[in-house]
């Protein structure tokens, strides 16, 4: 794993003023500082390529754990009863106390226990992991029908046609008497709880990725630190394709795993009622955090600065790199005070200022940068960017599986093998690209608007690849219009259907679906037995021609062929927007002047958070609620979306992801042409004083003739 980590301190020289905080850390051979005896034994904490390794895993999986959410949010919309617009804002709530803190990282700098801080940070994710599992604890059993005899299956007769004289034999229908008071105060408390959660899992990753990041870049060699950062970022982008892969898994298993009604379950992962264990993934994510968190509390405030630049990298660098110039040679052997003093703008003066001080400086040197159009311009390219980026992430599981009929597991597994890695490799490329060509910011920002370009053209296909909804008994497919009876009055007028139940049964020969079998007529409810599980149909259903039987469950997708093309052309479209992320990075980075390179950065993230990670996921939910045809109503209030206008779904989804590319796109055209502008205006500038050297050189030339002539 490549080069082996071993003792650290050979040929240290400690400077005098941390004289007093390495003694007795750091083992120094040859007997030069004579520490006590315990301290002989070379520390594995000591070694900043082992810090290397904690640091990525951390982050791995703080990005499984905070993207976990976005792999089950239609599950948890299902278990709860909540609004795509409620679950847009719980994910949003994750940026909330991360872009409120995360200002202040600058203030304190290096003046801080930096890995002690994160350790912490680490700890306080996990505890936000734990909390967001605790509503599965806290909650009643999920009842997937509204009866659950204790000795029968949790959908037993209950939604079968019971002629009204035999109504009082049947279950009782639920009356709105029971959701006064504890049902409701329970939602409440669900709810709440998961925002805290939420906004304790930001908060908790303000230190983790900044601090860590400056210790790398404080106490690697000069020449190793960004192989480092290179590392830790390519395992960190690992995390959100874990986060989906943990998804697929944890979602194929029932969410009451631990307390299994008696006379077990006869759903299926396809039934649109089926819930899966959402809540053993974030179990699971806060223990491996945990574990990840650990190391940081042995690490010292300061370790020694690394001597030795790797082997391996020398050479590879000697084979693969074409020589480089004296004045870069000279840049990378600079010492470490004068790299900082010229690396830090504000960060350098921020620990001599208090905390008002700063907080009064801030607002000025941010409006300095925002005045930069060069900085403006990508930061809105990468808001546009972000907000597409923020809703696929966010609702692409979902729709998925009401566009195609796919499982949850599925589309979990399809992002997380597919759209991922893709993503990772265009980062890669992009990074590759800026740095084999070499390429100014004039190439940047064509490299940046030939990706949105191509990224906008592949998007165009996806408002076509899909089908309208099927035809559901009693539903008007007009969004917000009420249910009713009226395709089939006839042959439900016997029976005395519950109208806020949903157990859907599909008649496949006519594609036509019921809310329940009671809806369909049916009066008998029979199980195939299967080796995996039961397979309920329903008999003797009067509105099914030939009266049944009809299986249990929704209608599939006439479009279900589609799901693997559209995903191939999403995962490109999400390489292509990837490949933009470094040249973008390098724009701003070549762009702004030295001395605010640190605070630019930061200002970039913190409104990439306000304007894009925050908002979008809301945006998009709002959306797609607009969409909904049928909502499930829950104690007199509107809860989960049953149904939704497939058509509109689509043109609205990809129509907002259609909007933001199209937003990218001309910002990286502006910055273009803005960049162009400035390359004539500068060769204006080189002319005008080269044409009055040549004359001056013409004039002295002339004057010199005679001279040399006499000579």
């Amino acid at each position: 794993m490549g080069p082996r980590i071993g003792p650290i301190g050979e040929e240290l020289q400690v400077p005098d003023k941390d004289t007093k905080a390495m003694v007795g850390t750091e083992d120094t051979p040859g007997g030069k500082a004579r520490p006590n005896p315990q301290d002989l034994r070379p520390s594995v904490f000591h070694s900043i390529k082992f810090f290397v390794l904690c640091h990525s895993l951390l982050q791995l999986a703080q990005l499984m754990i905070s993207g976990y959410l976005k792999s089950s949010i239609s599950t948890v919309e299902k278990r709860f009863g909540l609004s795509s617009q409620t679950s847009g804002l719980l994910a949003a709530f994750n940026e909330v106390g991360n872009t409120a803190l995360i200002v202040f990282v600058s203030y304190f700098g290096s003046r801080v226990h930096r890995p002690r801080l994160i350790g912490y940070g680490a700890v306080l994710v996990t505890l936000a992991g734990v909390l967001m599992a605790v509503p599965h604890f806290i909650s009643e059993p999920y009842h997937y029908d509204h009866t659950s005899p204790a000795d029968m299956p949790q959908d037993f007769e209950a939604s079968l046609c019971v002629p009204t004289t035999e109504a009082p034999t049947s279950a009782p229908a639920p009356s709105n008497s029971s959701c006064s008071g504890y049902t409701e105060v329970q939602h409440l408390a669900v709810v709440g709880i998961m925002f805290t959660a939420q906004t304790l899992l930001g908060v908790g990753g303000v230190p983790i990725q900044p601090f860590g990041i400056s210790y790398i870049d404080d106490f690697a060699h000069n020449s190793n630190s960004p192989l480092y950062l290179g590392i830790l970022f390519a395992v960190t982008m690992m995390g959100p394709g874990m986060a989906y892969g943990l998804g697929s898994l944890m979602l194929c298993l029932y969410v009451d795993m631990d307390r299994m009604p008696e006379g077990g379950i006869s759903l299926t992962s396809k039934d649109p009622r089926w819930v899966g264990a959402w809540w053993l993934g974030f179990l699971i994510s806060a223990g491996t955090v945990a574990l990840a968190a650990t190391p940081y509390f042995f690490f010292p405030k300061e370790m020694p600065k690394e001597k030795r630049e790797l082997r391996f990298r020398r050479k590879a660098l000697a084979v693969s790199d074409p020589p480089v110039s004296k004045g870069e040679d000279a840049s990378s052997e600079r010492s470490p005070g004068e790299s900082s003093e010229k690396k830090d703008g504000l960060a350098q003066i921020a620990p001599d200022l208090t905390v008002i001080q700063f907080i009064k400086v801030f607002p000025r040197v941010m409006l300095r940068t925002l005045r930069h159009p060069i900085f403006l311009l990508v930061v809105l390219s990468q808001v546009c960017m972000s907000s597409m980026v923020a809703g696929m992430a966010t609702f692409l599981p979902k729709f998925l599986e009401r566009q195609f009929s796919v499982t949850a597991s599925y589309a979990n597994l399809l992002i997380g093998c597919l759209t991922i890695p893709l993503a990772i490799v265009g980062i890669v490329v992009g990074g590759i690209l800026v740095k084999r060509l070499r390429l100014g910011p004039m190439h940047c920002g064509t490299l940046c608007l030939l990706g949105a370009l191509f990224c906008l053209l592949l998007s165009t296909p996806l408002f076509f690849m899909g089908c309208s909804t099927h035809q559901i008994a009693g539903i008007n497919h007009q969004p917000g219009a009420q249910p009713g009876l009226e395709l089939f009055p006839g042959c439900t007028e016997p029976c005395s259907c519950p109208s806020d139940y949903f157990n859907p049964v599909c008649d496949s020969s006519a594609r036509v679906e019921y809310l329940t079998p009671c809806h369909a007529g049916c009066r008998n409810r029979v199980v195939h037995e299967a080796p995996d599980k039961g397979q309920v149909f329903y008999t003797n259903c009067s509105c099914v021609v030939g009266g049944g039987p009809v299986p249990a469950g929704s209608c599939d997708s006439a479009c279900s062929h589609l799901v693997l093309p559209f995903m191939v052309l999403v995962s490109l479209g999400a390489a292509l927007a990837s490949v933009t992320h470094t040249p973008s990075f390098m724009l701003i980075l070549r762009g702004v002047k030295k001395e605010d390179k640190t605070l630019a950065v930061g200002i970039q993230f913190m409104l990439l958070r306000v304007l894009a990670w925050m908002p979008s996921p809301v945006i998009h939910g709002s959306a797609i609620d607009t969409t909904c045809v049928y909502w499930a109503q829950s104690c007199g209030r509107r809860a989960v979306c049953h149904y939704y206008d497939h058509d509109l779904l689509r043109n609205r989804f990809i129509g907002l992801q259609f909007f933001f590319k199209t937003g990218s796109l001309a910002c990286f055209a502006l910055i273009l042409a803005i960049l162009r502008q400035q390359d004539k205006e500068e060769g204006t500038k080189a002319t005008i004083p080269n044409l009055g050297l040549q004359q001056q050189l013409l004039a002295s030339g002339a004057k010199k003739e005679p001279e040399e002539s006499r000579v």
